[in-house]
């Protein structure tokens, strides 16, 4: 392994056990845990979209006319996760994008998806992202998550956002997943879908995308040591949200429960 990497990797560390041990997970104990859960984390498989696609702009050609690009290999990784994540095969075999197994995950378990149907609708319109974050009601953590998300995507420095996506989703994404399975007792058939969409990111990204996107952060840095500084201080932050946007809730969960005793 790269020598920055590793030393990405251990300064990393107390952050992601930090995230792996979140309280969270031992939260979700019930139907009704779950379809918090999802009602939130649905705006962080939205806006993982986003950062895929900005990579998408910057690693391939996506203009006209077409020119080659520097690095085929990384604009190969990039277009097969593009593949897999906007149109990969859901359980009966059906073209979906991840988001819209996971919304049908929600369905599935009768989780609202009027929040984030009416946050898309009001993007597609022509707002801002920040504009549309104050016409939906969102836990304060999550819609942090979101705005931190694109003020990364805003500063246009394509190592920035491949620390947010690398190491703050695909590095910890399968790590994340198995605790939700292992404690949110989803062998139900209620949750069919959403074992499905689980599982597959645990075999997409543990096996395949995690280690191209380390592989694409070498390339992107070469020795340029600021860079460097750049990916660990992005990638601290994009953990940090999402520790807090675990908070958030979990806050939201207990607020619930505590609300039911009353």
């Amino acid at each position: 392994m790269n020598y920055n990497i590793q030393v990405i990797e251990k300064e990393l560390a107390p952050l992601r056990e930090q995230l792996n041990n979140h309280k969270l997970y031992s939260a979700l104990t019930s139907l009704n845990d779950i379809k918090s859960f999802m009602e939130q984390h649905v705006f962080a498989v939205w806006d993982f979209m986003s950062l895929l696609k900005a990579l998408q702009n910057k690693l391939t050609c996506t203009t006209l006319p077409w020119l080659p690009v520097k690095n085929p290999a990384t604009a190969r990784f990039i277009n097969e996760i593009v593949l897999g994540e906007e149109s990969d095969i859901n359980e009966l075999g059906e073209p979906k994008s991840h988001y819209e197994m996971y919304l049908e995950a929600m369905q599935q378990i009768g989780a609202n998806t009027k929040n984030i149907a009416l946050f898309t609708k009001i993007l597609s319109e022509g707002h801002s992202v920040n504009k549309t974050l104050e016409f939906v009601n969102l836990e304060k953590n999550t819609a942090n998550f979101i705005a931190f998300t694109f003020q990364v995507i805003n500063t246009q420095q394509t190592h920035k956002i491949a620390s947010a996506f690398t190491f703050g989703r695909e590095d910890v994404i399968p790590d994340m997943f198995f605790q939700i399975i292992n404690q949110s007792k989803t062998t139900n058939n209620s949750y069919s879908k959403l074992t499905y969409y689980l599982n597959r990111h645990i075999e997409l990204d543990g096996d395949e995308h995690g280690p191209l996107s380390l592989k694409m952060i070498e390339e992107l840095c070469g020795t340029d040591n600021q860079k460097w500084l750049d990916v660990l201080e992005t990638a601290k932050a994009a953990l940090n949200q999402r520790i807090k946007l675990w908070d958030g809730i979990y806050n939201l969960i207990t607020k619930i429960e505590a609300e039911k005793t009353y």
